[in-house]
């Protein structure tokens, strides 16, 4: 439930929406490969994690398989990802409040909810773990009926809506793939935006009982629970609405909106509000637990200031939590300022940070593997055609990077994330040459 709550955000309520309109139904062609991506960098993962569970996941592995150097650098850019993709979650909670409530200011919203979910993540893990459940499940009932309904709809059984909203002629009659080949490539990297997440489970389940079973149980289960929530929800809305419908590519609707008024429901919109407030706010949640433990990691390993890795009696990493926050507090004063647009620029750095994680997820597993196997150890989960697949996956990854660059639409997130990646690495490769801060690594 914690990684599904982590993976399903406002990507798949509002951001699908303008994938469907520029690929036209060929969007779930889209949202099936990426999570065929997903599905095999999960494995990957759950290899690792099984073999060695730590909070730190793959930023850990990648130190261990790899380098310093590579756990430093992917450990902070992972962090950054999340530590600034808080900011922008608070900021959608905060519109959807001050629009149902105006009295208070956005940027006091967004206040409050970085200070109630940071106490939320001071407390005890399980009490993270209590909210994230209830988080999820209002996501994924939420789904459910979508799901649901939109079946109804297909079978010409749903009574309500408009007659076009029927069967599923929209999804031939205007051409499966309208906008060639291209633009369906182009909308499998925006996809793979919306699918990161799924690895937080493995960071989660270090801290159970029994991590390495958890840990197989939910790599098994979330992927393929992820897959049927996205692309079913996108086969649903390419069969009842014309991809060409301009509220698709309005971030004022959102895809179920969109579906869901013209079936009739009632304050669609606001019901979708709702859930995508919901989820908001457990991707908050989610992130800065994340952001905490791969501070709490770094910091264990001595790639971060030893202070980080503090815990209190309850086990929470707490100053780890509180700096995670420094983004979001940035976006609460850039809000109150009428200076968000600034925010933007910095978001445009996160834009293929899911590329570069998942490529060193699949060098970290290649080389582990051949570690593992030459100390003789036993691998009770292990990633599938080793190494021909993890190899297949490592030259899908390096093409959308390059095909990223060509093409143009994502190029300046290419560019900016490279150059963020770059001064990392860089930093890295210092902290491994002069071993700077690794004896002084101590954990309270």
């Amino acid at each position: 439930m914690i990684s599904i709550a982590g993976v399903i955000g406002g990507g798949l309520f509002i951001g699908s929406g303008p994938v469907i309109y520029h690929a036209g139904p060929a969007a779930v062609l889209a949202y099936g490969a990426g999570g065929i991506l997903v599905t095999l960098i999960m494995r990957m993962l759950g290899e690792m994690a099984i073999a060695h569970p730590d909070s730190g996941s793959f930023s850990t592995y990648a130190d261990i398989a790899i380098g310093r150097w590579a756990g430093f650098s992917i450990g902070w850019l992972y962090w950054y990802f999340w530590a600034l993709l808080m900011g922008w979650e608070a900021y959608v909670a905060g519109q959807i409040l001050n629009n149902w409530f105006p009295m208070i200011p956005i940027w006091g919203y967004m206040l409050a909810v970085t200070i109630a979910l940071a106490i939320i993540n001071l407390m005890d893990v399980k009490n993270y773990g209590e909210f994230e459940f209830w988080f999820a499940l209002i996501k994924v009932v939420a789904i459910a009926l979508f799901l649901i309904v939109g079946s109804l709809a297909i079978m010409h059984l749903w009574p309500w809506g408009l007659p076009g909203a029927k069967g599923w002629s929209h999804l031939s009659n205007q051409g499966f793939m309208p906008n060639g080949i291209a633009s369906v490539v182009i909308a499998l990297l925006g996809v793979m935006f919306a699918y990161i997440g799924a690895e937080i489970v493995t960071v989660a389940a270090a801290e159970s009982i029994h991590p390495a079973i958890e840990i197989r149980k939910a790599t098994k289960s979330v992927v393929w629970r992820i897959i049927l929530f996205y692309v079913g929800s996108i086969f649903i809305t390419v069969c009842l609405i014309p991809y060409n419908d301009p509220r698709l590519n309005d971030p004022t609707w959102g895809t179920y909106s969109v579906v869901l008024t013209s079936l009739g429901i009632p304050q669609a919109r606001h019901i979708v509000n709702f859930v995508v407030l919901t989820s908001v706010l457990s991707c908050f949640n989610s992130a800065l637990y994340t952001c905490s433990r791969i501070l709490y990691s770094l910091a264990k390993r001595g790639d971060a200031h030893w202070i980080m890795a503090y815990t209190s009696n309850n086990g929470s990493p707490q100053i780890s939590v509180f700096i995670s926050c420094i983004f979001t507090l940035f976006a609460v004063y850039l809000t109150a300022s009428a200076r968000m647009n600034i925010y933007d620029v910095l978001l445009t750095a996160t834009g293929t940070i899911a590329l570069y994680v998942y490529l060193a997820i699949s060098f970290s597993q290649l080389f582990m593997r051949k570690k593992l196997e030459r100390q003789g150890q036993i691998l009770t989960f292990k990633m599938w055609c080793f190494p021909w697949l993890t190899y297949i996956v490592i030259g899908l990854i390096i093409a959308s990077i390059i095909i990223m660059i060509i093409d143009g639409t994502y190029k300046h997130e290419v560019i900016y994330t490279s150059m963020l990646a770059a001064i990392i690495l860089i930093m890295g490769i210092l902290a491994q040459t002069f071993k700077f801060g690794r004896n002084t690594a101590t954990a309270e």
